[in-house]
């Protein structure tokens, strides 16, 4: 894999002409302190394009650029991250998914942080046919090149969405014909049970927190998966593996 920083830029032209020229820009991280009209500009085109803005401390910013660029690099406080993938809109992963069978699935993603994790739900869905992955476009893990490795390369096999809103996203996959399926440790259900033949959508929530409440009230069903150990719950990717290669089993 070639090195991590050919897929950033820094600079404050170079950022502000990347907004500009219509580049997809994942993320725009700048140090704290910044002015100028520049950096007014380059937060306000990011805002308005929709590309999360992070402030970073002096230190942890100077850590980043240090760990991309080296210590030479006159970065001048502002750093921005370029889109590995190519992004659909929702419309065209729900018809590509049709298009693959009559009965997709999709998995959504509710703020997985850890690429490592978002990397490792792509492998296993690739291998496992499903249509594509629903990323919110706020609070989520970025597709960075650790995601793309940890990934084995599915990211760029799949069908990559983000949205601004998971609940309207979730009306427009139920009024195209697929159910909500979300997991909760105090879901009633088993994961197991006999609910996957009809177009899915599996949502998996949060390394810590799990699913939000707000969006397991719009799912059509919760389902869990036991756990008989200490521990409480299982990392986010197992959980999704396992209840991937169970809807495989069933269909199959």
């Amino acid at each position: 894999m070639q090195s991590e920083s050919q897929y950033y830029i820094y600079g404050r032209n170079a950022v502000l002409e990347a907004l500009k020229s219509g580049d997809e820009i994942e993320k725009v991280y700048y140090s704290f302190g910044l002015q100028g009209r520049q950096i007014e500009q380059i937060v306000f085109l990011s805002r308005k394009m929709k590309v999360p803005v992070t402030q970073f401390d002096k230190s942890k910013f100077n850590a980043l650029a240090t760990k991309l660029f080296g210590n030479d690099a006159k970065t001048q406080g502002i750093i921005a991250q370029k889109s590995i993938v190519s992004y659909s809109d929702l419309d065209e992963l729900i018809e590509f998914g049709f298009s693959k069978e009559e009965n997709p699935v999709i998995v959504m993603l509710d703020e997985i942080n850890d690429p490592q994790n978002l990397g490792a739900i792509a492998r296993t869905a690739e291998c496992c046919g499903v249509a594509g992955i629903i990323l919110p476009e706020r609070n989520s893990s970025p597709v960075t090149p650790v995601a793309v490795k940890a990934s084995a390369g599915a990211l760029n096999y799949l069908k990559i969405c983000k949205t601004v809103n998971m609940i309207q996203a979730i009306k427009k996959l139920k009024d195209s014909g697929f159910w909500i399926t979300g997991t909760s440790l105090n879901a009633k259900m088993n994961y197991t049970a006999d609910i996957y033949d009809r177009p899915t959508v599996i949502i998996i929530g949060n390394e810590g927190k799990g699913m939000k409440p707000s969006l397991q009230k719009h799912c059509d069903q919760l389902v869990k998966i036991p756990i008989l150990g200490k521990i409480e719950s299982l990392n986010a990717s197992v959980s999704c593996g396992i209840i991937l290669y169970e809807i495989l089993r069933q269909k199959s």
